[in-house]
């Protein structure tokens, strides 16, 4: 593809973007790649980092384009304040050829020019576009970093790096990184998470012979640490009440070696199922999938059976921001509002499963206090059988070695300081 072939394509994956904008970004590019497969590898990078580009800096390209931040308007304001081009090298890339965006309009000239040789982020600019959030998320994220939050911003921004998790039911770390070695994929262990590795970002690992004979699987290790923090041990009874793809299962199944039973919940059945091919892969064989559904008496039939309930609650995902950049443009404050009820709901479900003397672990990848300890206050204020364990002595019951990142109460990772993505994670006791 041309210059040109790249940048009217990545218009129009970011025109599919603009008329679904409640779908995750992700979904919609493999969408549009799988009906495009005459694109190949290096053209379809291109096409995705040029819109992807985009989507990580929509909210301050929006800003300067006020009313005319179309699709168009945003690749275009891209390519001048992102990557700095001369207006004669954009109006050349807007060429109106076969394969070419159509030429520029005057009114999308006159734009340009007054793009021309402003910055990125401007002087003027209010707080949210600066920093690169939205307006609904600040004071949630003001209360949590303080005078920290613009470093953690500063991190949102990177692009994160490929965790991977060793599963342990076929060796360990270093067998599994002995083997991405051999495939010229060279990880480093991270830091915290004793069975993780780290490669760069936008490493291709599906088609490696380690990923295919399942020695690793996709993992942040903030979400490692979540699943060693329930401390599951062999024999116990787990149950991991929304376990979406599967992901904290396998680790789950694998920190169990194989024994006893983790039965995996969620409410859609496609990510059940592609959770069943993950656990196939992984020769997990001490797990079972359970679907929720409107009226299900699965919980009220298996009350007070669990050793261990996890609670990876459905949240806003602002810890991810970093790796999935449009879920900041396209969630609201009203999500939040929805969102924060459902997790009482479903904190509520679990401490039912959860047996005297168990624990139920709430988590969730958001950086908000709405959604993270004011979740666990309201329910402990309710709930007066549980108690919070103290992140040190939950660091320390989950066999985990060196000192915790952080004094607690709770775990809580972010991009600045840990490296990991944005995790909250709190373990409560039932009293026996």
């Amino acid at each position: 593809m041309t210059p040109e072939g790249r940048l009217a394509a990545a218009i129009e994956l970011l025109e599919a973007c603009a008329r679904e904008p409640r779908r995750p970004a992700d979904a919609i590019a493999a969408e549009y790649f799988r009906a495009r497969r005459y694109i190949g590898g290096g053209d379809r990078r291109a096409v995705s980092d040029l819109a992807w580009g985009v989507l990580r800096q929509q909210l301050r390209l929006a800003w300067h384009l006020g009313e005319e931040a179309s699709p168009r308007g945003l690749a275009l304001a891209h390519l001048t304040l992102v990557e700095t081009r001369r207006p004669a090298d954009v109006r050349k890339l807007f060429g109106g050829g076969r394969f070419a965006p159509a030429p520029l309009s005057a009114a999308e000239d006159r734009l340009l020019e007054r793009l021309a040789g402003r910055e990125l982020v401007a002087p003027d600019m209010p707080e949210g576009p600066r920093l690169n959030l939205p307006d609904w998320a600040l004071p949630g994220l003001r209360a949590r970093f303080g005078g920290t939050l613009a470093a953690e911003a500063a991190a949102m921004e990177r692009p994160a790096p490929l965790d991977l998790r060793a599963n342990t039911l076929k060796n360990g770390r270093d067998h599994a990184r002995g083997a991405l070695a051999r495939e010229g994929l060279l990880a480093e262990p991270t830091a915290f998470s004793p069975v993780g590795l780290r490669l760069p970002g936008r490493t291709p690992i599906t088609g490696s012979a380690a990923y295919k004979a399942g020695l690793v699987e996709v993992q942040d290790e903030g979400s490692q640490l979540i699943a060693a923090l329930v401390a599951p041990a062999p024999g116990m009874r787990v149950a991991d009440l929304c376990a979406g793809a599967g992901g904290k299962t396998l680790a789950l199944a694998a920190l169990m070696g194989n024994s006893g039973r983790v039965t995996a919940c969620d409410v859609n059945a496609p990510r059940l199922e592609g959770a069943s091919k993950r656990l196939r892969r992984a020769g997990v064989h001490n797990a079972e999938t359970h679907l929720l559904t409107p009226g299900d008496r699965w919980a009220k039939r298996r009350a007070g059976s669990f050793d261990r309930v996890l609670v990876d609650a459905p949240c806003t995902g602002s810890g991810t921001w970093r790796r999935n950049p449009d879920a900041r443009n396209r969630t609201t404050r009203s999500d939040l509002e929805e969102l924060t009820a459902k997790q009482g709901e479903i904190l509520a479900m679990g401490a039912q499963l959860v047996r005297p003397g168990g624990s139920l672990i709430y988590a969730t990848c958001s950086l908000l206090p709405e959604e993270d300890e004011a979740q666990v206050d309201a329910f402990l204020h309710q709930r007066q059988d549980f108690r919070a364990v103290p992140l040190a002595e939950a660091w320390a019951r989950a066999g985990l070695s060196g000192e915790a990142p952080g004094p607690g109460p709770h775990l809580l990772l972010s991009p600045a300081r840990h490296g990991t993505d944005g995790f909250f994670c709190a373990v409560l006791d039932r009293m026996a």
